[in-house]
């Protein structure tokens, strides 16, 4: 059954956003707003559809510890879930991301009309300069910076791996960084079509204030970071017996 429904709602996740995207194309010559509409639209019906076909919700803690105006979003990467549906907490938001994603049709004009950071990962320091700069740029408007601090999906349990790149920015911009903590990737697992049923938590940590420095910004921030994972991760394994049995068979 969880096969079954896992491909209709990929099929349907799909097809809405695409179609989202034919609907919604005036906005992006309508500027960022108009397009962060179009996201959060997106974020609202998928998550609305993986309840509805998949069963799986999910309930966001510690949203009073959002500051107000420019600072750094430093979320846990297990899963695609969290690229859309942390966007429903930010009003004014930009990721830092690989510039091929601008070149998909359609879906890279939006990125564009967005006012997303996109670099050249294979640059090297180059690409960390690049974002460091515009950072600050849209950082000064009192918007928000999104950093997936290991760069990419890691599978629940796999060992951290945390790239010093965001302790870099963090150095640079002067600004507070807000640690998410999640376990996306128990319901929605990278690299896999399966949905499970569940409820995915997500807890905002309170901000690590602007002004540390580096190397401790950057032990604080994995401290904090893997710690409340790892309890939201264990949380949710200790409601769902089934799904405890199914992460041990995979890490071990």
């Amino acid at each position: 059954m969880i096969i079954i429904r896992s491909a209709i709602f990929n099929l349907v996740f799909y097809v809405n956003l695409i179609v989202l995207m034919i609907v919604g194309l005036p906005s992006v010559f309508m500027g960022r707003h108009a397009v962060f509409f179009m996201a959060r639209t997106w974020a609202r019906s998928s998550l609305w559809w993986l309840k509805i076909i998949c069963g799986t919700k999910a309930e966001f803690r510690g949203v009073e510890n959002i500051p107000k105006g420019g600072y750094i979003i430093a979320p846990k990467h297990q899963s695609i879930w969290e690229t859309f549906a942390l966007c429903l907490h930010f009003p004014d938001f930009s990721f830092i991301l690989k510039r091929e994603l601008t070149w998909i049709p359609v879906f890279g004009w939006y990125l564009k009309a967005a006012e997303q950071i996109a670099i050249n990962r294979s640059s090297g320091s180059s690409a960390l300069a690049e974002a460091t700069q515009r950072a600050r740029e849209i950082l000064a408007q009192g918007r928000q910076i999104f950093i997936f601090p290991e760069g990419t999906r890691r599978p629940v349990g796999a060992p951290p791996l945390y790239k010093f790149g965001v302790a870099q920015i963090y150095s640079q911009t002067n600004v507070p960084c807000v640690p998410v903590a999640l376990n996306s990737g128990l319901f929605w697992p990278r690299r896999s079509f399966i949905r499970r049923p569940g409820i995915i938590l997500v807890e905002f940590l309170p901000p690590i204030p602007a002004g540390l420095e580096r190397a401790a910004f950057f032990s604080q921030l994995q401290e904090r970071m893997e710690a409340a994972t790892d309890k939201l991760i264990e949380e949710s394994l200790q409601r769902n017996p089934e799904l405890k049995q199914y992460v041990e068979s995979r890490i071990g």
